[in-house]
């Protein structure tokens, strides 16, 4: 029987031990993050768009901004989406921006600018995949769906099938361990408490073991923290590469309440072939817009 195979299998007296471990840690280890203490749908969305390969710290004084002047979908939709991009600030990623401001323009014209509440409603809403429509029907709406982020999916690999990291993406074998150990009640519990042990505790660089409320469960850690022996893991590529150079044009525009001139944008980037093939690149995203005189706004 393979590790995957094996796992998938959890008895459930083990299940029940791991959710009561983990879930008296995160009673006492849990931050006290917004989208928490204040779990309505449209934070709870919010916080889920801006989380997306983003840490907490740099999300949270960017979010508390977002709240005030977007305290509804309503409110945001009414705005133009190069408002939503320029507040999304240096988040990074600013399609979530336009795809989080097209979300909402759906949910007032097909939910009476409300958040929906079942899985497949938010599913069919603009930007919104598998993750995050889980992760919004679980935490806001508390039902019963397996939420697999990177944290997640790593305490779950490392606890029940040994391994240092989880797959490149999900797999069938790792769904269904994720299912097999979810919880009959408070499954947004248990997905928010897994989530916050990978985030602080099984970390991916460097895990505090002795800080694990399940160490003596793990089997990566009693199988000696054997190295990941899948494709190579590289960090992401940003100095140089056609990311740093839209970020560069985008900041010029958002940091400016008037349209901008290209010479401006023409000096922040020196490659002419690469500055020219991202900003068409952002025009084609409908992230910035030519204007019929020759300057370029949000």
């Amino acid at each position: 029987m393979t590790p995957s195979a094996e796992s998938a299998t959890t008895e459930p007296r083990d299940a029940a031990d791991l959710h009561a471990r983990i879930g008296a840690w995160f009673e006492v280890h849990a931050r006290s993050l917004p989208w928490r203490t204040d779990p309505r749908p449209w934070p709870v969305m919010v916080s889920e768009f801006m989380l997306q390969q983003t840490p907490v710290v740099r999300v949270l004084p960017v979010f508390e901004t977002w709240m005030t002047r977007w305290p509804t979908p309503a409110a945001l939709a009414e705005e133009p989406v190069g408002e939503a991009v320029r507040a999304w600030g240096r988040l990074g990623y600013p399609r979530r921006a336009q795809r989080l401001h097209a979300a909402a323009a759906a949910i007032v014209e097909r939910h009476g600018g409300e958040v929906p509440g079942t899985y497949e409603a938010l599913r069919d809403l603009p930007g919104i995949g598998d993750y995050t429509a889980a992760a919004i029907a679980s935490f806001a709406f508390g039902r019963r769906h397996v939420v697999l982020d990177t944290n997640v999916r790593r305490v779950l690999v490392r606890v029940a099938e040994g391994r240092q990291y989880p797959h490149t993406s999900v797999t069938k074998d790792e769904r269904a361990l994720a299912t097999s150990l979810l919880p009959d009640e408070r499954a947004d519990r248990w997905a928010a408490a897994t989530m916050e042990l990978g985030a602080v505790v099984c970390t991916a660089r460097a895990p505090r073991c002795e800080a694990c409320p399940v160490a003596d469960l793990c089997r990566w850690r009693r199988a000696g923290h054997p190295e990941h022996d899948g494709p190579t893991r590289r960090g992401q590529a940003w100095a140089g590469t056609d990311r740093q150079c839209r970020g560069r044009l985008l900041a010029v525009l958002r940091e400016s309440a008037d349209p901008v001139p290209k010479a401006e944008l023409d000096l922040v980037w020196d490659d002419i072939g690469q500055r020219e093939r991202c900003l068409d690149s952002l025009i084609d995203d409908g992230l910035v817009t030519p204007r019929p005189d020759g300057t370029f706004t949000l």
